[in-house]
């Protein structure tokens, strides 16, 4: 009895405001801000790639451009046509809704597949020209992704939204906005520090390994680690929509399964490919297979 006193004691009690200042009827939001500052740093870290080895830097703003459009429309897609079609897809007020993300519902399998889709398109416009194709653009937007997957938890945390199931440990919180008395497990921040963890353990191999790495070997590590990691956290989180209840495994879990497959897939195909992950500049590759040896001068 003493023992669960005391780390009811220990819970965080988390009633923190979801925005960090209102001026009229506007009001900037801790997600918003996190929301948009993963793709700021995200910018910077492709700026990185682009001049390490040697992609124009020009290409930067373009696929910026991309990736914020298919992130938003694929995540606001996902939530709508996954998580609640009935509602979107039931009446003409619920499917002019799915314009309006600001009301919320954003899921990250929507978003990936069509960040998916953006890096095909992308890649097959910008691609030949500049020396990279789809597997490289989306070993390189892995690492990115996972520092905003990150953030994007944070600011599930500050909204004090996508939370678990009750628990007795000590580092529960309770949900106060939402009207809640009990512990729930913090599940935005096991998700959050999974993926800050996979960003710097493939960003560390970036850096050191880079020229011993294989095409397709970062984005199959991250499909893998992220979404396996979300199938296992799966199993303490509250369910988002009714219909999960009733159900062995969750939307979230259902959905993770085929992006693990998908990662095996890139791990295998590198395997077999044995593509260096870095990219190839076809001058480079001439002038090494022009390299011309000549004999020792005789003393």
């Amino acid at each position: 009895m003493l023992t669960v006193m005391l780390m009811r004691e220990l819970v965080v009690h988390w009633h923190v405001d979801p925005a960090i200042l209102h001026i009229g009827n506007f009001e900037l939001r801790w997600y918003s801000l996190l929301f948009v500052s993963g793709f700021i740093l995200g910018w910077f870290i492709f700026k990185w790639f682009f001049q390490r080895e040697k992609i124009d830097t020009k290409l930067l703003d373009p696929l910026l451009y991309t990736l914020l459009i298919c992130t938003i429309v694929g995540a606001r897609l996902g939530h709508c046509l996954f998580y609640q079609p009935d509602y979107y897809l039931g009446s003409w007020q619920g499917f002019w809704e799915i314009f309006m993300p600001w009301k919320g519902g954003l899921a990250s399998h929507g978003g990936t597949i069509a960040l998916i889709l953006g890096m095909w398109w992308f890649a097959n416009h910008y691609g030949k020209k500049h020396h990279f194709d789809f597997v490289w653009l989306l070993d390189h937007l892995a690492i990115a992704v996972a520092f905003a997957g990150a953030f994007i938890r944070f600011g599930n945390l500050f909204n004090s939204e996508i939370y678990g199931n009750v628990t007795n440990l000590p580092w529960g919180f309770v949900f106060e906005l939402r009207g809640e008395t009990e512990p729930k497990h913090p599940t935005q921040l096991y998700e959050g520090f999974t993926y800050l963890l996979l960003g710097f353990a493939l960003i560390g191999l970036y850096w050191k390994k880079l020229d011993k790495m294989l095409r397709g070997q970062f984005i199959g590590i991250f499909l893998i680690v992220c979404f396996g990691s979300r199938f296992l956290i799966e199993f303490i989180k509250e369910p988002q929509v009714a219909f999960e209840q009733t159900m062995a495994l969750n939307m979230g879990q259902l959905l993770s399964i085929p992006f693990v497959l998908l990662g095996i897939f890139f791990l295998v195909w590198a395997y077999k490919k044995r593509i260096p992950a870095r990219a190839v500049h076809p001058e480079a590759v001439k002038a090494k297979k022009e390299a011309t040896h000549y004999a020792k001068p005789l003393n």
